[in-house]
């Protein structure tokens, strides 16, 4: 699944970055970075209602391609720089963190897990 596939079944929005193309690994749903330090895979989608620069700083150490904002959170202007800067892109969709997961697990998204 590409992040532009995973971002239509999300029915999410996006906020900035380019190659909504690239294939996505895997997804990653957690508010806490420490488990997004242990679970998340290079490749993955990282899904999150924590939106502050920290996300992004830990979604460019893990090689996370794409951050996806739920319940209807938007980054500040901080938040999009940095991600500019990094190369990570920035969706968000209005669904829960829950639903969001099983939405893209139901469509074949895998799980990260802990290697």
């Amino acid at each position: 699944m590409t992040i532009r596939e995973a971002a239509t079944v999300l029915g999410a929005t996006l906020i900035c970055g380019q190659d909504m193309d690239k294939p996505l690994s895997s997804a990653c749903g957690a508010d806490l970075m420490s488990d997004v330090l242990a679970f998340a895979k290079e490749g993955s989608m990282l899904l999150t209602g924590m939106v502050n620069q920290h996300v992004v700083r830990t979604a460019e150490m893990l090689d996370v391609l794409c951050i996806c904002f739920v319940r209807g959170k938007k980054p500040t202007e901080d938040v999009c720089a940095l991600a500019k800067q990094t190369g990570v892109i920035l969706i968000c969709c209005d669904m829960t963190l829950y639903e969001a997961c099983g939405r893209l697990y139901q469509s074949g998204l895998s799980p990260c897990k802990r290697l």
